[in-house]
């Protein structure tokens, strides 16, 4: 289990100081830090399909990138050239422990675990992020440079990387084990390896507003809401038939803003899109049914409930939404009763018998607890 220290700061404090408002570095914040993942194991996963790989190097001083599988680097030789995997959470049990000091963050507004190999000279070019992310550095040293949030050009290095331009860095360091730097967005950065070395950023995104309008209709479509039409039965006669006059106006937009104040709507709305993964999630498609008997004979002091890593598992404290938990896009809803219960499920990524024992006295709470473990959303560990 990993401890972060946050310049000594408690985490409301690092919030306040830093949070979204200036990028800061701080040296040895996870003590001992020793890579959760090997680079012979984490070049394996960049061979499955489903694992969103790729692969940024440098040719002639020209830069090239390429999305994997991967299976031989032999080409790229021993410099100039960077790995990254997106999502390792989600495959990799010790990787997504790096996510558990940073719960004083809402699970929402997690993205994933990016994970880098880099060889000396590697990185990915100066460019700039539209989230959060605290990069950790693992084995190896690399050179960090962080700039200004002022306004920065934008060029294309290639068909797939977004470079700025040379900026003056406020932040200019070799990072080594265990040190970590905090970047808001619009920062711009670039890490370049100084001999091989492994990196893990620990992201947090939200969505833009256009994209969450967008959902929002794409749901109200699906779910066949808000199909009445907007009427005018007080219209009176004008004389400027080209005119959209202020009425108009006024009139149009209430009618979109009143989706927008159907709270039943707009919590399933947020509750199914703001749980859904990011990335494909590691579920075994080769389990067994289980049953609530085996579940009862199986889970014991010496047991965990763990949830898989990557899943969202969210609720809301509004009162539509006080029995309900969405996970992956689906809602799971109990008696009101049972509500406290369901938030042990969302708020802990692993549950000991002695937490949930009361619970699973409740038969529907034991089909629920079966139901997601037949999802393999969760399972049992000893």
């Amino acid at each position: 289990m990993y401890t972060v220290n946050l310049n000594d700061l408690t985490p409301q404090q690092f919030l306040d100081t830093y949070w979204q408002k200036k990028p800061v570095l701080i040296r040895q914040a996870i003590e001992d830090f020793s890579d959760p993942i090997s680079p012979d194991e984490f070049a394996g996963l960049a061979m499955e399909e489903q694992i969103e790989s790729r692969l940024v190097w440098q040719e002639q001083g020209q830069w090239q990138a390429a999305h994997g599988p991967f299976e031989d680097y032999s080409h790229l030789g021993d410099k100039d050239w960077s790995l990254l995997i997106q999502g390792v959470d989600h495959w990799d049990e010790q990787v997504a422990e790096l996510i558990r000091p940073f719960r004083f963050l809402p699970n929402w507004r997690i993205d994933d675990v990016m994970v880098s190999f880099a060889t000396p000279g590697g990185g990915v070019g100066p460019h700039i992020d539209n989230y959060d992310v605290f990069i950790i550095q693992g084995s190896g040293k690399r050179h960090w440079q962080v700039g200004n949030n002022n306004e920065h050009k934008e060029v294309i290095a290639h068909s797939a990387l977004l470079h700025v331009e040379t900026f003056s860095p406020i932040i200019d360091a070799q990072l080594l084990p265990g040190d970590m730097l905090y970047i808001p967005p619009g920062f711009p950065h670039q890490g370049v390896a100084l001999e091989n070395s492994m990196s893990f950023s620990v992201g947090f995104r939200t969505s833009s507003k256009t994209t969450l309008l967008s959902n929002f209709a794409d749901f109200m479509i699906d779910q066949e809401l808000g199909t009445d039409m907007v009427i005018d039965p007080e219209r009176q006669v004008t004389n400027t038939p080209g005119l959209i006059d202020t009425n108009d106006v006024q009139k149009l937009k209430q009618a979109m803003s009143s989706l927008l104040e159907d709270d039943a709507a707009l919590t399933k709305f947020l509750g199914s899109h703001l749980s859904q993964a990011k990335h494909e999630l590691a579920i075994d498609t080769e389990l067994e049914e289980f049953s609530s008997q085996e579940l009862i004979e199986c889970f014991s002091q010496d047991t965990l409930l763990v949830r898989l890593g990557g899943l969202r598992c969210l609720y809301f404290d509004q009162a539509l939404a006080v029995s309900s938990i969405y996970i992956n896009g689906e809602e799971f809803t109990l008696a009101n009763e049972f509500k406290e219960g369901l938030r042990l499920l969302a708020d802990n990524s692993e549950l000991s018998y002695t937490q949930l024992n009361h619970w699973l006295t409740f038969p529907e709470f034991q089909a629920l607890v079966v139901t997601l473990i037949n999802a393999g959303y969760f399972y049992l560990q000893d």
